[in-house]
């Protein structure tokens, strides 16, 4: 009987994940990642975090969830790699004026990297998650392909484009083929008592006063600057270039006889370009930190299909090498592409399978 390693947030999703895999003869082991605790953050309730040494509730709640399925049950504390690879950089990429994805970072430096070695090590065969997506090998070529998940509601192969083949080789995502509504059912006939949890919308690490009031705590909220209009001139003062976002129009304090947004972040002369709705709108960009899941780097243009944020829809595009460096490419839209963000992820599709992506490095507008 393989073993299987399964990460287990005490949400909903895992904890289907565990029926289908026993029902599929693995013997199963659950996994809760201790990722963080800030004793100066609030929990959704709004009473203070527990502090360091207290266990988060999704460690509690997962602990449950093993016991009534009788499967064992394990914490990992990797708050200090979670620190240091995932906030260090999200706070890092907000203070450069960008906007960053660290569910991506969290993939692919903590979930599908040290869950896996630490699993491989205490001799599992597998890791196993909660994400609907799947992975499918193809005898013909041996290369196992990440594919979207069947429910395009809760798909969630975007936030998986930087997995390896060797990666893909030892996963399963057992929810690939469920629908989310499916997935709360199985969990109700089976007496779970988070079958109708609702799902976690936020970044784990944000309390409910948000990322801007995270980035002031931990110093880096940013200098005051100048907002600056189409033509250039000074029209306004921001509180500091990590507060905003390309594509964003609350909380400017612009006020004018049409919407402003945030066309640009200058982070260069701590300056943020305001424009209106048609100023939003790119025909390309420059990716940077590209990676292939088939472990071949792209060799000539190829039209794609692209997604420039988790939610936004697929947009047609060519990609192609960007001049020496093999793990830049330019991407050019069949239509413009509004508000693309530098830090976000662009990720490319053929169909249902996701090829790879790469971080957005800047944008263009025109043809």
């Amino acid at each position: 009987m393989k073993r299987v390693l399964l990460g287990m947030s005490g949400g909903v999703d895992s904890s289907a994940a565990a029926l289908l895999l026993r029902r599929q003869g693995y013997e199963v082991t659950g996994a809760t990642l201790w990722l963080w605790s800030d004793p100066g953050s609030e929990t959704a309730a709004g009473q203070p975090d527990c502090g360091p040494d207290c266990e988060p509730e999704s460690v509690l709640e997962a602990r449950r969830v093993a016991g009534h399925l009788g499967i064992d049950h394990l914490v990992f504390d990797f708050r200090d790699a979670f620190r240091r690879l995932v906030v260090a950089e999200f706070i890092r990429e907000y203070s450069r004026g960008r906007t960053p994805n660290p569910c991506v970072t969290c993939n692919r430096e903590i979930k599908f990297k040290l869950l896996l070695e630490r699993a491989l090590a205490m001799g599992f065969d597998s890791i196993a998650t909660g994400h609907y997506a799947r992975i499918e090998k193809d005898e013909r070529d041996g290369l196992y392909h990440l594919r979207r998940g069947i429910d395009p509601r809760k798909d969630q192969a975007y936030v998986l484009y930087r997995l390896t083949q060797e990666q893909l080789a030892h996963t399963l995502l057992p929810l690939g083929t469920w629908t989310k509504d499916k997935v709360r059912d199985l969990a109700a006939a089976n007496g779970l008592v988070n079958a109708a949890k609702p799902d976690s919308q936020e970044i784990c690490f944000i309390d409910k006063r948000g990322y801007q009031a995270f980035l002031e705590r931990e110093s880096a909220g940013g200098t005051p600057g100048n907002f600056l209009g189409r033509d250039g001139r000074i029209i306004g003062r921001h509180r500091g270039i990590s507060h905003y976002t390309v594509g964003q129009r609350k909380g400017l304090g612009i006020a004018g006889l049409q919407p402003v947004f945030v066309t640009s972040i200058e982070p260069a002369d701590n300056a943020i370009r305001l424009g209106n709705e048609t100023d939003l709108y790119s025909s390309g960009l420059l990716a940077e930190q590209v990676h292939w899941i088939s472990g071949d780097p792209l060799a000539c243009p190829r039209p794609v299909e692209a997604k420039i944020r988790y939610q936004s829809p697929l947009a047609a595009a060519i990609v192609e090498p960007a001049g020496p460096a093999p793990d830049c490419v330019t991407v050019s839209f069949a239509k413009p592409q509004r508000a693309v963000a530098p830090g976000q992820s662009v990720v490319f599709y053929n169909g249902g399978e996701v090829l790879g992506g790469g971080r957005i490095q800047s944008s263009w507008k025109g043809e």
